[in-house]
């Protein structure tokens, strides 16, 4: 079971398989997609939130602040030891102390399923999927909030 879990359910994923990194744009509120270099990346059919990625951006971070929608009080989820590109202990303190910044990636990625994106200074860039509001009703079974979007199947 243990290896199930650690490495039998994730694959590799190229930039093209990721569907490419996005961040969602302050004013438009529409997902902008953003140049990547040296993407690695893991996912996996058995749950949506199983994507991390490890990857660098060629903009400058300012000003991706300016045309962005920044996340407050995002943690990563962790990722297997063997992706060892993705330290999400290290990317959460950096988050913490400012020294790193969050966006949203993509908003209802998949239904109920929002991407992040953490980016320093100097490119590095890591991303994530987290639950959403919806998402999370979708799972715990309550009764979903009417600005949820409809699920396509």
């Amino acid at each position: 079971m243990y290896y199930l879990q650690i490495y039998g359910f994730y694959r590799e994923v190229d930039i093209n398989q990721s569907e490419g990194m996005s961040l969602v744009n302050r004013f438009t509120e529409e997902a902008d997609k953003i140049d990547v270099v040296n993407f690695q990346g893991i996912d996996s059919d058995s749950s949506p939130i199983r994507f991390r990625a490890c990857f660098e951006v060629k903009q400058n971070v300012d000003v991706l602040k300016e045309k962005y929608i920044m996340l407050d009080a995002v943690m990563p989820r962790n990722a297997p030891n063997w992706f060892d590109c993705f330290n999400s202990k290290r990317i959460g303190e950096d988050l913490s102390s400012g020294s790193a910044t969050a966006f949203l990636g993509n908003k209802n990625f998949e239904y109920g399923i929002d991407r992040y994106v953490v980016i320093y200074p100097d490119g590095r860039a890591y991303a994530w999927h987290e639950l959403n509001d919806c998402g999370e009703k979708l799972y715990d079974g309550s009764v979903k909030d009417p600005t949820c979007p409809e699920r396509v199947k």
